[in-house]
């Protein structure tokens, strides 16, 4: 085409320059969308036979493990955790684990709570987040009374679960709850004493706190194991529906990137250190002799997976995610 009047060709020529102006010219840039840092909701499904299972994370807590962990060679700790890619202060996961056998919702620990700072209590928020409410909690079963694992039991001097029965082995209780110990232990453990008493005391109250001895079945399907050492009462407890079954460590072990290859190692945090590695080094045979599932507090979140045997020590498999049950 042929434009001969001079104006219209102007006018055309502009346009042209124009669109090739938008076409070619870089928009002006946006700001940059802001960085979130927070991850999903910390909850983590999967079902066991009949039985669901939830994982709930109460937070993490940085821990310096190559200071806690005992009964190792100089330098072990630092160069296992470099062969994991990690360091010391270890981000440590505290879980929970939420059973629901289609009659019961059992819940095994409760976190710290507001025991530990801001990293952790994030229990509740997230036991909402998985669809379950506080006051539909039937049993609340602990595994020991150590702190990060009671501080959930309360919301400032009430029951966090109004509905739930409490569940703690007498040894523990007996231990925990005596005005003698409490009086007897040096400063430094004073508070454990005192924060395990004021957890329990509104669900004594309440006539809701149901200690109990040895190995039973609190709930079908849910067996106690006693494991003492790291505390005097410290209590595995063993799941099972449909030929399947996980079972929840507790404490047993803390730090998988050294305890698994190494079952000796020890923790700061153990009464019995001895009795605690040898609970461990059992618990550690008869899982990976069996295979099946196991849970503990401080394993990476979700901490669920399965243990195999390799060379003097273990290998931990975690749980492969899913969406499809």
């Amino acid at each position: 085409m042929t434009i001969r009047n001079p104006a219209w060709r102007n006018t055309v020529a502009a346009v042209l320059a124009a669109a090739s102006s938008a076409v070619f010219t870089p928009p002006t840039a946006l700001a940059a969308a802001p960085q979130v840092k927070t991850q999903a909701p910390g909850f983590y499904r999967t079902m066991l036979g009949d039985f669901e299972i939830t994982v709930l994370s109460d937070g993490t807590i940085d821990l310096p493990v190559d200071k806690l962990l005992t009964n190792v060679k100089p330098g072990q700790v630092d160069k296992q955790l470099a062969r994991a890619h990690l360091k010391s202060p270890l981000e440590s996961s505290v879980n929970a684990f939420l059973i629901n056998t289609g009659t019961k919702l059992v819940l095994v620990d409760t976190g710290a709570g507001s025991l530990f700072g801001p990293s952790v209590g994030k229990l509740q928020a997230n036991l909402k987040a998985a669809g379950y409410q506080p006051e539909q909690i039937d049993d609340v079963v602990i595994t020991h009374l150590h702190p990060d694992h009671l501080g959930g039991l309360t919301a400032g001097d009430k029951r966090a679960f109004p509905n739930a029965v409490l569940h703690v082995a007498k040894a523990d209780s007996d231990f925990f709850l005596s005005a003698d110990n409490l009086n007897k232990a040096p400063a430094e453990a004073k508070p454990g004493f005192q924060q395990a008493t004021a957890a329990i005391a509104p669900y004594t109250a309440a006539d809701k706190f149901k200690p109990f001895e040895g190995d039973t079945e609190l709930v079908p399907g849910i067996k106690t194991l006693a494991s003492p050492g790291h505390t005097p009462g410290h209590t595995l407890y063993a799941v099972e529906s449909k030929g399947q079954k996980l079972v929840l460590w507790g404490d047993l072990m803390h730090v998988a990137a050294v305890q698994f290859p190494d079952p000796s190692a020890t923790v700061q945090f153990d009464s019995d250190s001895k009795a605690a590695a040898a609970q461990r080094k059992k618990a550690y045979a008869d899982a990976a002799k069996q295979g099946y599932w196991v849970g503990a507090a401080h394993l990476p979140f979700p901490g669920i997976g399965h243990i195999a045997a390799e060379g003097k020590g273990y290998v931990w498999f975690p749980a492969n995610y899913t969406t499809q049950f």
